[in-house]
Formats: structure tokens, sequence, C-alpha cells
């Protein structure tokens, strides 16, 4: 019994703290192309997504176990669009097939982008670093130390506090200013009030992403394919009483079919950590979902789930742009102002950010290109609109673009939408609805989030940053007219701050849901119905988790890694 303890307490240190052979990013041995694997393979886990979960949950079970990793991207060392802060917005720009950035359109008419890269959406995102609030944890049902420890081990690799310069703390002092109290300084707490959060830039402003936490793996214990497109998961049905997962079948970048196998083992699993939009298609083309959408796509029915692919959300972001005075910092995301009613201020400025490029090859958050501040009618959705409106920005003068934005995205949200396949092919996607503001509460928040931004640019901590000729009205509707956005126009838009809601509403890539607790899965992201099956990402959330998810999508991935392990070492503990 003693010896057990022993050899107990080891696996715990080496669980939480990681062996002595790991590996620096980005000269991972275990990572390599897919069209190096073997036809056929077998693993204890299957994990597919390389993303801001499924790194972090493959490097956790790599110390006790068999891991395949699965990413149908590539990786993001070398990619300096994803690496410096100063090209934030390059990566979501490139619309070629091997972008690490894959557009989509909402049927809303928002652009968006899912990640196409080993990381995830940590590699394309601003970098804000923010962790959940006590109530949410919760709420959820997690437990409270470990979710904390998990934190600590995704901060000790990729969070940082970012340097606040003149910009970012006008922002801040305009917060306090205008209420949103108390100044709770630099944490990566969510606490009510003005804070600075943390960031996955570090001080040479460089980019850390979800891929980083590889560094944890056990090298002997991971197999990392790139460009390994899975086309679906294998099930066994018969003689069971429920399906049983069992394997993938995935393609490489040359379309070889491979199978991946799980190992004997009743523990044994596939983890789908796809995203919000992959994980629900994942699970569709696999056979579970709503029957007669499979059924219309020629889908054999594995397992007849209504709720796969219902109640997606997106978290509705709104902004006005401020032109300056004088020049500014290059800024993401630092600054939040955590409200009481439900919005949540962040602010981002510089010319590469704002908009104007010495090349004019790009235009940041106005880009045509990225489709931020861009409803974009069905009709209108052509690479002859989008260069249009390129060229319109082409005609403006450099000073047009010098500022920043502040910006407000509503918690939750409550409106709901809802995803559905386009084709059978895994690399299209798939067809998805947010209902952005259906809710009058999801409304409301918008219309609140603004006022304070209003009182910010109005405040006396603002005042540098700001032409006192350029009134806020004036400043409604030069952020509503910009040339991207290619919805039919509204006459003084500034009337109605309703209406500049619904009119500019954008993206802020937080999308989630598909896959929720409750309905797809059970509180230990098993999928219901189903055996040796669970998905671990933010397709599982039924609310957005703080300000911004990417911390609890990594906390998440490690902290069900950690349970999974510590379970199972319990049952053969047991046994």
């Amino acid at each position: 019994m003693k010896f057990d303890l022993i050899i107990a307490a080891l696996l715990g240190i080496f669980l939480f703290h990681g062996f002595c052979s790991s590996e620096k990013a980005p000269n991972y041995s275990f990572m390599r192309q897919a069209t190096t694997a073997p036809e056929i393979s077998h693993y204890d886990y299957i994990i597919i997504g390389g993303g801001t979960a499924g790194c972090p949950l493959a490097a956790t079970l790599s110390q006790n176990y068999h891991v395949l990793l699965l990413e149908r991207g590539g990786s993001p060392y070398g990619n300096p669009n994803i690496t410096y802060l100063s090209a934030f917005g390059s990566a979501l720009s490139d619309l070629s097939p091997k972008s690490p950035s894959q557009r989509f359109i909402s049927e809303d008419g928002v652009i968006n982008a899912r990640a196409r890269v080993l990381g995830g959406g940590s590699c394309l995102n601003a970098g804000f670093y923010s962790r959940a609030g006590p109530k949410y944890v919760s709420s959820v049902g997690w437990d409270g130390k470990l979710v904390n420890e998990s934190y600590v081990w995704v901060e000790n690799k990729v969070a940082f506090q970012p340097p606040v310069r003149q910009w970012q703390s006008a922002v801040r002092d305009g917060l306090v200013e205008s209420g949103v109290v108390p100044y709770n300084g630099f944490t990566f707490d969510h606490i009510n009030g003005t804070k600075i959060g943390g960031t996955i830039f570090d001080a040479a402003g460089r980019r850390h992403t979800a891929a980083d936490l590889l560094e944890y793996a056990n090298p002997s214990g991971i197999t990392l394919l790139l460009h390994a497109t899975v086309h679906k998961i294998m099930f066994k049905t018969r003689g069971l009483s429920r399906p049983k997962a069992h394997g993938v079948i995935f393609r490489d970048a040359l379309g070889k079919k491979h199978k991946a196998y799980l190992r004997r083992g009743e523990m044994n699993e596939v983890i789908v950590s796809s995203g919000a939009l992959g994980s629900p298609q994942m699970l569709m083309l696999s056979g579970v979902g709503p029957s007669e959408h499979l059924k219309a796509h020629n889908i054999t029915v594995v397992l007849d789930q209504p709720n796969v692919g219902q109640k997606m959300m997106d978290n509705p972001m709104n902004a006005i742009f401020v032109p300056s005075p004088v020049p500014v910092e290059v800024s993401l995301i630092q600054v939040v102002g955590i409200t009481r009613f439900g919005s949540y201020i962040e602010a981002a400025s510089g010319e590469n950010f704002s908009g104007y490029r010495s090349s004019r090859s790009d235009y940041g958050m106005f880009s045509p290109k990225i489709g931020q501040l861009s409803t974009v009618p069905p009709k209108q959705r052509t690479p002859e609109a989008l260069e249009k409106a390129k060229n319109s920005m082409n005609a403006l003068d450099a000073a047009a673009f010098r500022g920043g934005f502040i910006l407000e995205k509503i918690m939750g949200p409550i409106s709901t939408g809802h995803l559905e396949l386009r084709t059978r092919n895994p690399n299209d996607n798939p067809s998805v609805t947010f209902n952005y503001f259906k809710e009058p509460e999801d409304l409301q928040r918008c219309v609140n989030g603004l006022k304070v931004i209003e009182n910010i640019i109005e405040s006396k901590s603002f005042s540098q940053f700001r032409y006192d000729s350029i009134s806020l009205p004036a400043l409604l509707n030069l952020t509503a007219s910009a040339p991207v956005n290619l919805l039919p126009k509204h006459d003084n838009i500034s009337v109605s701050l309703e209406q500049f809601c619904k009119d500019t509403v954008m993206t802020i890539w937080h999308y989630h849901g598909g896959c929720q607790v409750g309905n797809v899965v059970d509180q230990d992201y098993k999928v219901i119905g189903v055996d040796n099956l669970r998905v671990i990402d933010g397709s599982t959330f039924n609310y957005s988790p703080g300000t911004n998810p990417q911390a609890t999508v990594m906390m998440l991935g490690r902290y069900m890694g950690v349970r999974i392990v510590n379970e199972r070492l319990a049952k053969e503990e047991s046994n």
C-alpha cells in the first residue's frame, strides 16, 4: 500500500509539472506532416483538433498515455503574420488555401473567421488573456481548486502583463471617470470595474499560442500530425446497446486515407476539440445529429441527436472609431471595463490596427478582407465588392486612419441560432446563423455599452486623443459609413443607438455553442447516447466565459485532461 502511494505521488508530480524530457517550441520531435503517417495506427486517445483546447488536452494526456493529435492546418511557427503583434490582421486577411484563417460568412451576413492552424484561435486573435469569474466557474460545476491550478499551468507558458502606454491609459482613466469602478489594476481575474488584463504577446511583441503548451507534452507519448483532415469518426454498433467510438478516418495533404483506431481498453476515447463550428460539424459528418438533416446529406445515422448544432451563439461587438489629432501607439486589447449591466468595454489603437499602413495593402479592423465592421447582404458577397471597398479606402488620407477603436461586447449572449451542414466535405464551412440582437436584452446591453463609450470619448482623461471639432453624432456616422460596410445605409444613424448596434454589428470571434453541456454532452463532456466519445472545447459553452474566452478554453483543455487521467488512474488502481 505504501509503495502504491509513492507511485501515485510520483504520477501526480509528473502530471502537474511535466517530465524533464519535454521539448521547447518549435522544435517538437513529435510534430510531423500527416503524409508520413502509417495507413493504420492505434492509440489510447485520439484528439481531433490541435487548437486552443486540443493542445493543452493532448499535452496533459500524453504524460500517461499514447495520444494522437490531428490538426487540419499547419504549424504557426515561422509565420510572421501570426507571431508579431504589429502584423495583427494579416493572418485574418489571408484568404489563400494555406492560410491559418478560414473565412466564413454567417447567414446573418457578418464576415467571420475560424482557425486552420496548430494553436487554433490563439494564433489569430487580439491576444487578450482574462479568466472566467468565480460565479461562472461555480455555475458550470467545475472544481475551483483544479480550475485555478489549470489557469496557472497555462499562464506559466503564455500569459504576460502588457506595457500600457498613453492611449490605453487614457481609455483606462476615461472608464474610471465614466463610473466603471473600482480600478483593479493589472489582474487576470474577472472583477467588476476597470482593469488591465493579460496578453499572450510578450514584451517583445511576440505571440505565444496554445501550441506552446505542447512544451508540457511527453514526447514519447504523443504523435502530432499536421494537415490531417478528419472525415469521420468510426463507430461500432453491432451487438452493442449504444454506439461506441473506436477510431477516425483522416486524409493527409495529398488526399491519402488513413485510419487511426483506439487501442483495446474500455476507457480509451476519441475526443473532439475542433471548435464551435468544427465540433458540431464533425459529429454530424460522423452520423451524430438531427436524423432528417443527416439523411438529406446521405449520411448514415448513428444517433439521432437533434441538439447537435443548436444554440449557436456569437457575442456581438460594436465599436466607435475615434480619429486622433496626435499619433497613438499600436496596441491591441489591454484595458477592459467590466460593467454591472452586461457589457464589456475594450479598446485597440495605432496605425497598423486602426487601418492605415504605408503599403496600403491592409486596413486592420477596417479591412475589407477581414470584413470587420461589415454586414454583407448575400448578393454582395463577391470579391469584386470587397475590392471596390478596398479601393475606396485608398482614396482616403492617412490621417483618417490615425486613432483607435473603443468597442463594447455584450456578455452571454441570450440570442441563439443554429448550424447545418452544406456539404459532406469537412473542409467546407457549415452554414451558421447567430441571430444577433434577436433578444431585446442583448440589444439593450449594446446600447448601454455605447453610452459608456460616448462618456469615455467626452471624458477629460481622453481629451487629447479626440478632435474637439468632431461631435459624437459625427463619430457615430463616420463609423457607420465606413466604405467596407456594404449594407444599405440609414440616414443619420446617430439618432438611434439601437439602429447603430444593428447596422454596425461585427464579430469579436467569440462564437460558441453547438455541443452544449446538458444538451449534447454531459457534465463530464461525454457525448450523450454514445460511448468512448467526448467533446472538449468552446462548442460546449452555454455562455461565453469572462470578457474573452481563450484563457478559459486553454484552461478547460488542461482541466479535463487532469480529470480524465485522475479518474482513469483511480479506476485502474481499484482494479
